[in-house]
C-alpha cells in the first residue's frame, strides 16, 4: 500500500505571474509591470513609500523601436562576426541609436578577413555607413584599413571604435601622408612608421591580465568640431579599455593634413577623437561608448552617426 503525502506548495498562488513570449526583450519590463512583479517583491522585501514608476521615456523608445519609418544598412566591420556576443553592446547601441532616430538598423556582418581592395566595392557599396569594431591582434586587420580608405574616399559615413579609431590613424599615416607601412606597434612592432604606439605606462607592465587602461577617463573636447556638435559640451567622460595610442611624435603631421584630433586627455594629452572635417561623418574614438548606452540616454555618437547613415539613405 503505498501512503500518499500532501506537499505545501514552494510558491503561493499570488506570487506566481505570467511571463509571456515577448517581440523584443525591452517590451519584457512593461510585462512585468503589468503582471505587478514589482509590487510582488516590494511586498516581499518589506520596502514601503515607493513611487510609481515613470516609463514615459521607455514607452516612447519602445513605440519607436516598433514602429521605425526607415531602414538604414550598417555594415559592422569585425574579425569576431561568427561570435556576436563579442559585439553585444554595440549591437544594442544600434537599437538605442535606431530608435531614437526612428529607423531600423539592419547590421550587416563583414569579416573584415575577407576584403580586399579588389572586393570592397562590392562589399561595401550598399552600406549606409559602416562601423569599424574593437579587437586585438593582427588577423583582419588590412581589410579594416581598406574598409576605412572605402568609406574615407565615397563619403560613406564612418565610425571607428578603439581598434577602429586606430586603423583610421593607419590608414590616413598610408595614403595621405605617404608614410608606406605605417602601422601600430602592435602588429608590426618594427615599422617604420609608428602611428600607433604602446602607452608609456604600459611598457613597464610585464603581467598582461587586466592591467589595460581600463574604466573611465576624461576627455576634453576642441569647440567647433564634430565632436563639440555631437556630444554639446568640452567636457566628457568615457569608458576605455586599450594598451595602445595614437603616437604624439606624428600629431603635427597628421594636423597639417587635415585629420582633427578633436578630444584629448587633460591630464595626459592622449589622442581621444580623431575626426575628418570635409566628409559627411567621419569620426574615431579610443574609448567605448557603447559600454554606457541605455534606453532612455543612448550613446551620443551611436545617435548621431545613425543619423548621419538615415541621411546617407535618402540619396
Amino acid at each position: 500500500m503505498t501512503l500518499k503525502r500532501k506537499l505545501p506548495y514552494s510558491v503561493k498562488a499570488g506570487n506566481v505571474i505570467e511571463s509571456l513570449d515577448a517581440s523584443t526583450i525591452y517590451e519584457v519590463p512593461l510585462l512585468m509591470l503589468k503582471e505587478k512583479l514589482d509590487l510582488i517583491v516590494l511586498k516581499k522585501l518589506n520596502i514601503q513609500n515607493y513611487k510609481e514608476p515613470d516609463l514615459t521615456k521607455w514607452n516612447i523608445f519602445l513605440d519607436k523601436l516598433k514602429h521605425p519609418k526607415a531602414t538604414v544598412n550598417i555594415g559592422l566591420i569585425g574579425k569576431y562576426i561568427e561570435l556576436q556576443d563579442a559585439y553585444k553592446s554595440i549591437l544594442e547601441s544600434f537599437i538605442h541609436a535606431g530608435a531614437m532616430n526612428e529607423v531600423k538598423v539592419n547590421v550587416v556582418n563583414v569579416h573584415s578577413e575577407n576584403i580586399t581592395a579588389e572586393n570592397a566595392h562590392a562589399q561595401l557599396s550598399e552600406l549606409d555607413g559602416l562601423l569599424v569594431a574593437p579587437g586585438f591582434g593582427n588577423r583582419g586587420i588590412e581589410g579594416k584599413i581598406i574598409a576605412v580608405q572605402y568609406a574615407r574616399e565615397n563619403k560613406l559615413p564612418f565610425f571607428g571604435i578603439c581598434l577602429g579609431m586606430q586603423m583610421a590613424v593607419i590608414e590616413f599615416a598610408r595614403n595621405i601622408l605617404g608614410y608606406a607601412g605605417a602601422h601600430s606597434v602592435e602588429m608590426d612592432p618594427l615599422s617604420k612608421y609608428p602611428v600607433i604606439n604602446m602607452m608609456e605606462e604600459q611598457k613597464r607592465i610585464t603581467m598582461m591580465g587586466g592591467t589595460m587602461r581600463l574604466g573611465a577617463y576624461p576627455c576634453t573636447i576642441t569647440k567647433d568640431t564634430l565632436a563639440y556638435k555631437i556630444y554639446g559640451t568640452t567636457e566628457i567622460s568615457e569608458r576605455h579599455r586599450h594598451r595602445y595610442e595614437f603616437n604624439n611624435d606624428y600629431l603635427k603631421a597628421f594636423q597639417d593634413a587635415g585629420m582633427v584630433t578633436s578630444g584629448v586627455n587633460p591630464a595626459t594629452g592622449l589622442v581621444e577623437i580623431v575626426e575628418l572635417p570635409n566628409h559627411p561623418f567621419f569620426i574615431g574614438v579610443q574609448y567605448h561608448p557603447e559600454l554606457k548606452s541605455t534606453v532612455e540616454y543612448p550613446a551620443p555618437l551611436f545617435v548621431h552617426f545613425i543619423a548621419a547613415a538615415k541621411l546617407q539613405a535618402k540619396k
